[in-house]
């Protein structure tokens, strides 16, 4: 049995968070809504077999967890993708079938992978006794409370008549007013200036000394009311620490001493042997002592094709082995890795405030000097405080602090409902001056997906026959491009003959004997090797990948495939395009050819078209654009994007990229479509405007009253009417964005 060992962090007379140490690992429970919510760390799993629409996996809990695997067999039994289940806990084993024509075995496989840990994320406690807050612990001052008391004692005592003595009013109103004191002190003491809140203070005091207590409570109220709706629009600037180990899986096996044991993966020292097998994902940087393996690295360098990998040669964390099994010596481990050090870079990026900055605010910020210095002088010369208290309460600044959080809060709003995550103001802020946009291309661009686009017949054969033949001698194979012919032959309608004999060499093709042919497919090499005349007239020179497809020596016709575009890619970029004052980029780990293809299908420029890019060098080249004056966006999803995605102005990703890639974003695309970014920039623009129109709406009043309250006098409860009057106009005007309904994929010019 496992040994726990439970901790209890009190917050605000609530357990909060309670960490629970297990045998395997770590088990945390947050609280939500009074009761504590288990989540898991992920669990184990392997891949043992797979055929197009059925998998098997092997899950280690099902042996020892009987409640798992009735939630894992409710769980898939709800999807609708999946046609049926089959569980046997003894055996550590669940198959699934599927169907094929809706979900690719790729984005199956991480899609059960999800299903497997949301499974153990259902437990529920309910905590005993409120504990006691630690005395240590900084609490939140009940701000908003109080300048709500203080509002209404000051009404109930003012136009209402009620009898509430002053000194109940005039204390509940000194109590609200020390978030404002605090935040004052701060600019004299730590940024040595005097800020707005000096001028709020000035005023609450002077009304409160003259016993005018509706006017200063109304102003906290409003103070308070802005600083909340500000809050609630920050992202909270310190970054999550990243560890890599956490995203591999738990377990590792490595030979010592000539035996194969499993252990945790922290264990794994630099000097050992560890296998990776089909299905699995690599935990270390090392070389390859034995075997051979055919490698994803996509989500590691962006290459959308696999690569084989033999003795001799370094392999990568974080890899997929797609085929083959490989025994690595372990060369570094952790965040010490190539992945690793992706993410350490990520975490060096400079950290932005979050809060949505405003010109006019800066503009009221710096008025408050001379604001001061004309109050004064309005004292000096009618020996009125009330006089100089109304010139104190007319600032810009009370109106922009509550109008413009508030057209954030509502534009963030509006753009959650249209399926775009945007995580502060400041990246809405960025968003409205982006004028360079720069994308990876796998898996952003496209769809990071092998799909067949042409079949070639190179003799009298019929196209049909030359995918009918490949389909057949691919079949049950679990390479990205066989995989990808199978699919296409099942959309084609072509039934896919049984095979009798055959034999697959990796990295190279298969052999097998259909309707009895002996058929090859694969690379040129390959034929070539297995005695088959390549006459292919001219046929060699292609923008995309190919594979031949021979029978009885003879060759019959060639299969191209490709990382296909997004549907929707073409038109974003377009679109894109035509805003003046926009540049693209496109950035990627494969090859010049393809880089410069894809770019050219896009109509990118070659100048902005980066290939053969790493992690670091996709962050280089934001700097670099950063250097030329650029406002950048990024747009990427995986490990080897998040350091280029930390580097930006406004990072975004979709809901399925890498884990990284989306605690780095500042924006994610919750629907994994690119119209979602147009949206956003969209969005951000419309409450740029908004808030430009706010800032007019709040200026003007305010000006004209101070200037009857210089010259002529104005009653402090005037000012503050006007003050307020106007803040709650451009605040009910900033609400706008969330009044819309309608959809647009088109953007308005720079501006």
């Amino acid at each position: 049995m496992a040994e726990l060992s439970v901790q209890l962090s009190p917050s605000g007379g609530h357990v909060s968070q309670v960490a629970v140490a297990a045998k395997n690992g770590k088990i945390s429970l947050v609280e939500s809504n009074g009761h504590l919510q288990v989540q898991s760390p992920k669990v184990p799993y392997s891949l043992v077999h797979t055929i197009p629409g059925r998998m098997r996996l092997r899950v280690p809990r099902l042996r020892y967890d009987a409640d798992y695997a009735q939630r894992l067999q409710v769980l898939l039994e709800a999807d609708t993708v999946v046609t049926s289940v089959r569980i046997k806990p003894v055996a550590a084993s669940v198959t699934v079938t599927y169907k094929s024509s809706k979900a690719s075995d790729a984005k199956m496989r991480s899609h059960l992978g999800y299903l497997i840990e949301a499974a153990s994320e259902v437990i529920v406690l309910k905590p005993s006794k409120p504990q006691p807050a630690s005395d240590t612990e900084e609490q939140s001052w009940p701000g908003m409370q109080l300048s709500a008391l203080a509002t209404a004692l000051a009404v109930l005592g003012g136009p209402l008549g009620l009898t509430i003595p002053p000194v109940m009013v005039a204390g509940s109103i000194a109590l609200a007013t020390l978030p404002v004191v605090k935040r004052a002190w701060e600019g004299i003491w730590v940024e040595r200036k005097l800020n707005i809140d000096f001028l709020d203070f000035m005023a609450i005091a002077i009304t409160t000394v003259q016993g005018q207590f509706l006017t200063p409570a109304l102003m906290l109220s409003l103070i308070e009311v802005g600083e909340n709706i500000r809050d609630r629009t920050a992202r909270s600037s310190a970054k999550q620490t990243l560890d890599l180990l956490s995203s591999l899986g738990q377990f590792v096996w490595v030979e010592r001493d000539g035996e194969k044991v499993q252990i945790p993966i922290q264990d794994v020292q630099r000097g050992d042997t560890v296998i990776v097998y089909p299905g699995e994902q690599v935990p270390i940087d090392g070389t390859i002592v034995r075997g051979k393996a055919l490698l994803d690295e996509q989500k590691l360098t962006g290459e959308s094709m696999p690569v084989l990998k033999k003795k001799g040669q370094t392999v990568y964390a974080s890899t997929l082995v797609r085929e083959g099994r490989v025994y690595i010596l372990a060369e570094r481990l952790g965040n010490d890795t190539c992945a690793g050090q992706s993410i350490k870079l990520m975490q060096e990026a400079p950290v932005h405030d979050t809060r949505m900055e405003n010109h006019a605010l800066n503009i009221a910020q710096k008025a408050v000097l001379p604001t001061l210095l004309l109050g004064g002088a309005v004292f000096a010369t009618t020996r009125n405080p009330a006089r100089a208290a109304s010139v104190f309460t007319l600032d810009f600044a009370t109106g922009i602090r509550v109008s413009v959080p508030t057209t954030v809060l509502a534009a963030l709003t509006y753009a959650a409902r249209r399926g775009v995550l945007i995580r502060s103001g400041r990246a809405l802020e960025k968003l409205a001056e982006v004028d360079t946009i720069v994308f990876d291309k796998t898996g952003t661009l496209t769809k990071g997906e092998v799909a067949v686009v042409g079949v070639e017949s190179l003799n009298t054969t019929s196209t049909t026959r030359v995918l009918e033949l490949a389909a057949a001698a691919e079949q049950r194979l679990t390479h990205p491009v066989a995989e990808a012919i199978v699919r296409y032959a099942q959309t084609q309608r072509i039934e896919v003959l049984s095979r009798s004999k055959w034999d697959y060499q990796l990295g190279l093709g298969v052999r097998a004997q259909i309707d009895g042919e002996t058929v090859y497919v694969g690379s040129e090499r390959f034929l070539r090797t297995e005695g088959v005349a390549m006459d292919l007239n001219g046929h060699q020179k292609q923008a995309t990948s190919v594979i031949y497809v021979a029978s009885n020596g003879q060759l019959q016709g060639r299969i191209e495939y490709s990382d296909i575009l997004r549907p929707e890619s073409r038109e974003v970029i377009t679109a894109l395009l035509t805003v003046e004052g926009v540049e693209v980029h496109m950035l990627t780990g494969d090859n010049r050819r393809t880089a410069s293809a894809v770019a050219a299908e896009l109509g990118i420029p070659p100048t902005h078209t980066h290939a053969e890019a790493f992690p670091e060098q996709k962050a280089t080249v934001v700097q670099k654009l950063h250097e030329q004056g650029k406002t950048v966006a990024f747009v990427g999803d995986g490990i080897n994007d998040s350091p280029a995605l930390a580097y930006a102005d406004v990072s975004v990703s979709f809901a399925n990229g890498s884990d990284i890639a989306r605690e780095t974003a500042d924006v994610v695309l919750m629907q994994n479509d690119l119209h979602g970014l147009l949206e956003a920039i969209e969005i951000a623009r419309k409450a740029r405007q908004l808030i430009r129109q706010n800032t007019g709406l709040i200026a003007i009043p305010n000006i004209g009253a101070l200037l009857i309250a210089v010259l002529f006098g104005l009653n402090p409860l005037a000012a503050t009417v006007v003050n307020n009057g106007s803040t709650v106009v451009a605040g009910v005007n900033g609400l706008r964005p969330i009044l819309k309904s309608r959809k647009r994929k088109t953007l308005p010019s720079v501006g």
